[in-house]
């Protein structure tokens, strides 16, 4: 490839960048808007954005994929949807494996709310679910599977915070 067709295709591919990302900018601004126009919408991601390890991403991406909390009936059910909640695998009487998550679940909110549990887990800043990351990966469990009972937790916390209130 010549300089001067580089220079063309990275000053395209620049110009392409730039466009998508005020593209995502706008449709920020959009969710936003919509959010603040719906009192329900409004109340719930700000009581969801209350709750700690909590952003508005997965504020939104929550009230979303659960319908404004209506399609699911508890946190448990939303933990099996997201791919957080472990299944026990047995065949017979002598058949074990230890538990094991479904790879069949919805994988976009599995990656914010596992984001979401290694900001809490991990960050400098004392609080509920670091001590008890600490705690347990101390204890020797598998750092994922650590990291996977905050996910739940995660998930039991914001139902908790919109089913009470």
């Amino acid at each position: 490839m010549s300089k001067e067709n580089y220079a063309c295709k990275s000053k395209r591919l620049k110009r392409q960048i730039k466009d998508l990302e005020l593209s995502i900018v706008e449709i920020e601004q959009e969710i936003e808007r919509l959010m603040q126009s719906n009192a329900t919408l409004a109340h719930q991601h700000k009581l969801l954005c209350s709750s700690d390890g909590v952003g508005k991403k997965v504020a939104v991406k929550m009230i979303v994929e659960t319908n404004t909390f209506k399609d699911f009936k508890n946190a448990r059910q939303f933990c099996c949807h997201a791919g957080v909640a472990p299944f026990r695998y047995d065949s017979g009487t002598s058949v074990r494996s230890k538990s094991k998550v479904s790879h069949r679940a919805d994988k976009s909110i599995k990656v914010l709310l596992h984001l979401a549990a290694l900001s809490v887990a991990t960050r400098k800043k004392d609080g509920e679910l670091r001590e008890y990351y600490a705690r347990k990966v101390a204890e020797g469990k598998n750092k994922m599977s650590v990291l996977n009972a905050v996910r739940a937790k995660l998930v039991l916390r914001m139902f908790a915070v919109i089913k009470l209130n």
